[in-house]
């Protein structure tokens, strides 16, 4: 599921102005790429508390990702409904990993 947020994240930011390259799209492609990586290194701790750790910054990297798509909307650089099956993706792994942060052990 991370690897396919990234996919769409990279799609919907091809359309963002050219001027943007190094602000907005840069930063939520970071943040997109940022999810899958945290949880694969969180997977390959040992511990317990490094896991949970790995899995916290990944679901951060979710609400930013969701905080940078609302700002995107407000400067027109794409539109609800462009962002409509991202953000339904973006909720349902924010709610599968906060069980697997609840469910670390």
């Amino acid at each position: 599921m991370g690897i396919e947020l990234v996919t769409e994240v990279y799609k919907l930011t091809n359309n963002f102005p050219k001027s943007e390259i190094y602000g907005i799209t840069n930063q939520v492609r970071r943040a997109a790429v940022s999810i899958p990586s945290n949880i694969a290194e969180g997977a390959a701790r040992n511990s317990a508390g490094e896991r949970k750790r790995f899995f916290e910054i990944a679901r951060s990297s979710l609400v930013e990702i969701d905080t940078q798509l609302e700002i995107s909307v407000k400067l027109n650089f794409c539109n609800e409904e462009k962002i409509s099956n991202l953000s339904e993706k973006i909720n349902h792994l924010f709610a599968s990993l906060t069980k697997l942060i609840q469910n670390t052990k």
